[in-house]
């Protein structure tokens, strides 16, 4: 009795995995079909428009800091100079060209998988009806009106990137930094670098197409092989019994994920023999330039053997392109991702290769259990605003202060708000880690992020390392109450002295002139790692919210004509429209 029971669950289990791959698969191409066009134009327009419209600006700021910045020499700002126009058109042209793709991708898929997502609630029994009264309703969450309003967010995301973050490069890159040596470029060997390039240009690209294109049917049939073995053992993405049919939507798009590894190929291919030219500039031979140019296609056939678990090695020759010895079999730098392989550090090797993996999935229990970049992200913001609610409370931080940064051109204008409040929060967020013993970042949420759970993001990773530095150099100089509150107040206000000496905090200005030195070089460190998160993707429009959400609590305190007098009234109109 018991087994017919199990072969009847197991036969109900199978009618309702192919019935809601059906029911999502339809629904969801109904859903791009009707949201599709819409978020599309939103974005195409949108992204084409910002472009566009910054295009002249743009020109404009990279002229001004090649002639302003002291970092590079003249013969290398005359290369860049004859260089740029190459490099502007390459932008205008990608960039019109992304936002089309992302434009069609994005509006027409996105509702699409969300529609697969709907079946993912619980109650088995509720789900084909509740993803009907999704498309009926166009909730936000099952991707009609959430994907119309998330192509608006990726256009203001995009705009911030070019309005507030390319500007911040550019000025970084203008500041003067006496102490270090201007970049220079040796003239004479320019003539063999281009030439190499060029070289490269013709070879690497018509034969990394010719692999990749030759390859891709391996590529496609792997991968379905790799997914259905997935599918009958209940691995990977098939564990759960929920996330079957958005696994079964991954079998229908594998032929897209294909073209796509090939397409990614063909563009890696530019970048990869443009690269030649470095090769024989740093190693001032063009003997080894074209060495390279041979080992490059070499490493691409050896590695797409090895991904797709053909042939080992290639049959075209490999010739060591570097004076140091060369990297083993294994440990090339091609990949970013190896199957038992490893990934080689050094810089000086030949940019990675994005393309995807067929090795066995992690399964969702597995996923769930990593830290995501969204949860840092998320946990940061409501970090920062806990923390802005103490300091408003205690009259650090003003409504004038929140009020400057509001109308800042930049994310980092009004600093006690724009940069003093983020570093001050990573500060505690630091100093919580510590008093917890934890081996890696304690987020405000009581989570932890080590090496084991950490997003597996080349993003974290330039993060993660100088950070875990950062809190063990605060360990080891050992810092006592009033250090650490002498530490507080120089990030917060970043170095304004009357207001230094206005916050009685308690703090200690360290005797010691070698630690209070190590408290300054910790502040700026600190200060410089917050500098680059704020041209983050993303990161101006959150905090906006976080500065609306401190800007109301302030008015919700105060409540008296004083603070409204305060805030101006274009803050006012902003925070009552947006909060």
């Amino acid at each position: 009795m018991m087994e017919f029971l199990n072969f009847l669950k197991r036969y109900l289990t199978i009618i309702y995995v192919v019935f809601a791959f059906c029911s999502a698969l339809f629904l969801g191409a109904l859903k791009g079909l009707l949201v599709g066009p819409i978020a599309g134009v939103i974005l195409i327009v949108g992204n084409s428009g910002v472009i566009l419209g910054l295009f002249p600006a743009h020109v404009a700021l990279a002229l001004y800091t090649l002639i302003k910045t002291k970092r590079i020499d003249g013969s290398l700002k005359l290369g860049f100079l004859l260089g740029l126009p190459i490099l502007l058109g390459l932008w205008l042209g990608l960039g019109l060209l992304g936002s089309v793709l992302v434009g069609v991708g994005y509006g027409f898929f996105t509702p699409w998988v969300s529609a697969f997502e709907a079946f993912r609630v619980n109650g088995e029994g509720r789900k084909f009806l509740h993803c009907i009264v999704v498309l009926i309703k166009t909730t936000q969450q099952d991707g009609t009106w959430g994907t119309i309003k998330g192509s608006c967010t990726v256009v203001r995301d995009f705009a911030d990137i070019c309005y507030h973050s390319y500007p911040l490069y550019l000025k970084e890159l203008r500041d003067n930094h006496g102490d270090k040596e201007p970049h220079t470029i040796r003239l004479v060997e320019v003539p063999s670098c281009i030439a190499i390039g060029i070289m490269a240009l013709i070879v690497e690209i018509p034969l990394y197409t010719i692999i990749a294109v030759i390859k891709s049917p391996y590529m496609l049939f792997k991968g379905w092989q790799r997914l259905l073995e997935d599918l009958v053992s209940r691995e990977g993405p098939f564990l759960e019994t929920a996330c079957v049919p958005v696994a079964g939507l991954v079998i229908l798009l594998w032929p897209l994920v294909v073209v796509g590894s090939v397409l990614l190929a063909i563009f890696s291919s530019f970048f990869v023999a443009l690269y030649g030219s470095v090769v024989a500039y740093q190693e001032r031979s063009f003997r080894r330039g074209v060495a390279y140019v041979i080992a490059m296609v070499s490493e691409f056939d050896e590695y797409t053997n090895d991904w797709l678990y053909l042939r080992e090695g290639s049959v075209i020759p490999k010739p060591r392109y570097r004076k140091k010895k060369a990297p083993r079999s294994g440990e090339i730098s091609v990949g970013a991702s190896n199957a038992g392989g490893k990934v080689s550090s050094d810089p000086s090797e030949a940019p990675a290769m994005l393309v995807p993996t067929l090795g066995p999935s992690r399964s969702v229990r597995e996923a769930i259990q990593e830290v995501k970049m969204v949860q840092i992200w998320e946990d940061l913001m409501k970090s920062c605003e806990m923390r802005g609610k103490e300091l408003v409370d205690a009259n650090i931080i003003t409504p004038a202060d929140l009020n400057d940064w509001l109308r800042a051109k930049t994310s980092i204008q009004g600093t006690v708000v724009g940069l003093g409040l983020p570093s001050y929060t990573f500060l505690q967020n630091l100093l919580n880690s510590i008093k917890a013993g934890c081996a890696g970042f304690l987020l405000s949420g009581g989570v932890e992020v080590n090496h084991m759970n950490r997003p597996k993001d080349r993003l974290l990773d330039w993060f993660f390392h100088p950070v875990m530095v950062l809190k063990e150099q605060i360990r080891v100089i050992s810092l006592s109450e009033g250090e650490v509150r002498y530490l507080e107040k120089s990030i917060l206000f970043g170095g304004d002295v009357a207001r230094m000496d206005a916050w009685d905090n308690g703090s200690v200005v360290p005797e010691d002139a070698l630690k209070n030195a190590q408290i300054q070089a910790i502040s700026r460190r600190l200060l410089g790692m917050t500098r680059s998160i704020t041209k983050f993707p993303t990161y101006r429009r959150r905090f906006r919210q976080v500065v609306k959400a401190l800007i109301s609590y302030s008015l919700e305190k105060e409540g008296s004509s004083k603070t409204h007098s305060t805030l101006s009234r274009a803050s006012i109109e902003i925070v009552q429209s947006e909060v």
